[in-house]
Parts: C-alpha cells; structure tokens; sequence
C-alpha cells in the first residue's frame, strides 16, 4: 500500500508537472505573440515618423523657397530700374558713374541666379502664354506666326516658376490678324 501512495504521489507529482509545463508553454507562446505584436507596433510607429519627418522637412524647404520668392519678386523693379538707368545715360561725361551701376547690377542678377532666378529670354521663340504676356502684335513676313519679335519688360522665372510674365510683341501674318480679327 506503501507503494501504491508512492506511485499515486509520482503520478500527481508528473500531473502537476505536465500541467505547469503546458501552462508555461502558453505562457511562452502568449509572451511570444505579445512581443511580435510590440515589434510591429515599433515598426508602423518608426514608419510613421519618418514619414512624418519627411513631410516636415518637404514643408520646410516649400515655406522656405515661396519666402525667397516673395523676396525676389519685391527686387524684380529694382532690377528694371537698373535697366533703365543704364540704358539711359550714355554720354561720356556718365562712363565712371555707368561702370559702378553696371557692376552692382551684374552683382544683383548674380545674386538673384544663386538663388534660382532665371531671366525669360523669348525673342525669336514661339509665343508661351504661360511664360510671356503679349500687350503687342506686328505684322512680319520674316518671323513665323506667334513668334516674340521685341519684349518690353523682362520675365522671371523662380526654380521654373513664373514670378512675372514677359510682356512681348508677337509677330503675325496679314492673313492670320484678319482670321483673328474677323472671328
């Protein structure tokens, strides 16, 4: 009978023990489940702040390129005003003045490049209503039929963005003014 309690006791004892390691096996494959559950929460958690890191900086770098651009567009007159001083003064008695407004304007235009300012150079190119503004049309059989034959004020473009249209005069044939005219 002695050992009857003995292997009852040694049953119980493997039961117990059966019983604690199916418990800890689950205990395991919940910790388990649990820390892959953490590990992808971290991962959508670092994707969404790079993410957001990335609009930020991008935010950034717009606010910061339409605040030049205000700024260059508050400079474009001065930069007419130049033009016409210096296209103004031609007599020999003006030379030495001449040089010093020829070399703070070429510093200016300098300046204004480094920043991403382009001129819009449209003579003998093909009207652009999105990068010229016509104010003028002449009739010419040399240039082809939209063409910018003269352009009197430069346009300005800022990292390929209109800051001011050149206005320009357009050729047009005899035949294509009545056609435009007539409709």
């Amino acid at each position: 009978m002695a050992r009857d309690l003995d292997n009852q006791d040694k049953r119980r004892e493997e039961e117990a023990l059966a019983e604690e390691g199916i418990r800890a096996d689950a205990d395991v494959a919940k910790l388990s489940a649990d820390l892959d559950d953490l590990k992808q929460t971290l991962l959508r958690r670092q994707a969404d702040f790079d993410n957001y890191r990335k609009r930020i900086e991008k935010e950034r770098f717009e606010d910061s390129k339409r605040a030049t651009a205000r700024v260059v567009e508050t400079l474009i007159p001065t930069v007419d005003s130049f033009e016409h001083a210096l296209a103004s003064h031609k007599e020999a008695e003006y030379e030495n003045y001449r040089k010093g407004f020829e070399l703070i304007y070429k510093q200016l235009l300098e300046n204004l490049a480094k920043l991403g300012v382009e001129r819009i150079d449209p003579i003998g190119k093909q009207f652009d209503p999105h990068q010229h503004q016509a104010v003028d049309r002449a009739e010419s059989p040399d240039a082809a039929d939209g063409t910018v034959l003269q352009v009197f004020q430069a346009g300005y473009l800022y990292h390929g963005r209109v800051l001011r249209p050149a206005m320009v005069r357009v050729a047009v044939h005899s035949g294509a003014a009545s056609k435009t005219t007539a409709n």
